[in-house]
C-alpha cells in the first residue's frame, strides 16, 4: 500500500508541480560533438582507417547535459560553471537557449577554452575521442562572480542544485563546501554527481549518484556487484559523508538506495545493448534528485 501511495505521489508530482520548480545546475559545463562517416580503406599515409565523415551532431554536455535533462521535464533551469570565450561556447550559448536553459551564471573567461570532448564513430561504433580542455580550479574573481550569481538564485526563490562534477575545476572542496552550507541554511536540496575518490567535498549534501566503480574508489574497497555488499558501502558512506541519500547505480543490476531512516530500496534494470554511455551518470542524477529524491524520499 505504501509503495503504491508512493508511487502515485510520484506520479502527481511530475504531472503538476515539476513545471514549477527552479533548479540550479553547477558544475563542468562541456560540449560533446559527434562526427559520423564510413570505413572503407586504409590511409596510404599511415596504418590507419580513413573515416569519410557524413555527419557531425553537437550536444550539450556534462553539467549542461543534466540542465537539458530537467529542462526537457519542464523545470526552470539555470546553469553555472565557467567556459572560454570561442565558437564553443556560442554553440553551447545556441543550444541551451533552444532548450530553454538560463545560462546567466555560466562564465565566460579569457584565461581557458570550453572544455568540448570531439568523438569520431565510423559505423556506429567509436574510434577516437579528441578532448579540448584546460583543467583547474577557478581564478578567485571566477568563484566570486559564480557565488553572487548563486545567492541571486536563492534569495528569489531556487527549490534545488545539481552538482556534476567532472573534475575539471569548478567543483572544488571549499567551493562545493559553501554551496552546501549556504543551501542547507535555505533548506535547499543539494544532489552530486560525484567524481573522485575525495568525498569530503560533498560531505552533508542531500543526494548523491555514485555508480559502482566510483562507490568502491570512495570506499577504498572493491565489492562485487551484489545487493548486501553494495548497500553496505552505501550505507558506510551515507555515515561518514553525512549523506542523507546515496544512489549507487549498478549498470545491468540496477540501483541501490540507502536512504533516511534505514530507507533501503533495490532496483532491477532491463539490460540492453548500448556502444556509447556518454551522459548516463547525468541522466540518472537528473531523474532520481529531482522527482523521486527531494519529494518523496526527502
Amino acid at each position: 500500500m505504501v509503495n503504491k501511495l508512493s508511487q502515485l505521489s510520484c506520479t502527481n508530482f511530475l504531472a503538476e508541480k515539476i513545471q514549477q520548480l527552479k533548479i540550479a545546475v553547477i558544475g563542468d559545463v562541456m560540449l560533446d560533438r559527434y562526427f559520423y562517416g564510413e570505413v572503407k580503406r586504409i590511409s596510404p599515409e599511415a596504418p590507419v582507417p580513413v573515416n569519410k565523415v557524413t555527419r557531425i551532431t553537437s550536444v550539450l554536455g556534462g553539467a549542461a547535459n543534466v540542465a537539458a535533462n530537467l529542462a526537457h521535464l519542464e523545470c526552470k533551469v539555470y546553469v553555472g560553471g565557467v567556459t572560454g570565450d570561442d565558437e564553443n561556447r556560442l554553440l553551447l550559448e545556441k543550444m541551451m537557449t533552444e532548450a530553454g536553459i538560463d545560462y546567466s551564471g555560466l562564465i565566460k573567461s579569457a584565461q581557458r577554452a570550453t572544455i568540448t570532448k570531439m568523438r569520431i564513430l565510423g559505423a556506429k561504433q567509436q574510434m577516437l575521442r579528441l578532448d579540448f580542455e584546460e583543467v583547474g580550479d577557478l581564478f578567485e574573481d571566477e568563484t566570486e562572480r559564480l557565488s553572487s550569481w548563486l545567492l541571486e538564485l536563492i534569495e528569489s526563490g531556487l527549490d534545488g542544485i545539481a552538482i556534476s562534477d567532472y573534475a575539471k575545476g569548478v567543483c572544488s572542496h571549499n567551493f562545493l563546501q559553501w554551496v552546501i552550507k549556504i543551501a542547507g541554511e535555505h533548506n535547499i536540496p543539494v544532489l552530486v554527481d560525484p567524481k573522485g575518490a575525495d568525498w569530503s567535498k560533498y560531505s552533508g549534501c542531500t543526494f548523491i549518484t555514485p555508480n559502482l566503480k566510483e562507490m568502491c574508489e570512495a570506499a577504498h574497497e572493491t565489492v562485487p556487484n551484489e545487493d548486501e555488499p553494495v548497500l553496505r558501502l552505501a550505507r558506510d558512506a551515507a555515515k561518514t559523508f553525512h549523506i542523507n541519500n546515496v544512489v549507487v547505480t549498478r549498470s545491468e543490476k540496477g540501483m541501490t538506495l540507502a536512504g533516511q531512516n534505514g530507507l533501503t530500496i533495490n532496483a532491477p534494470a532491463t539490460a540492453l545493448d548500448v556502444f556509447d554511455v556518454s551522459g548516463a551518470g547525468d541522466t540518472v542524477a537528473c531523474l532520481h534528485g529531482q522527482p523521486c529524491g527531494w519529494h518523496c524520499c526527502r
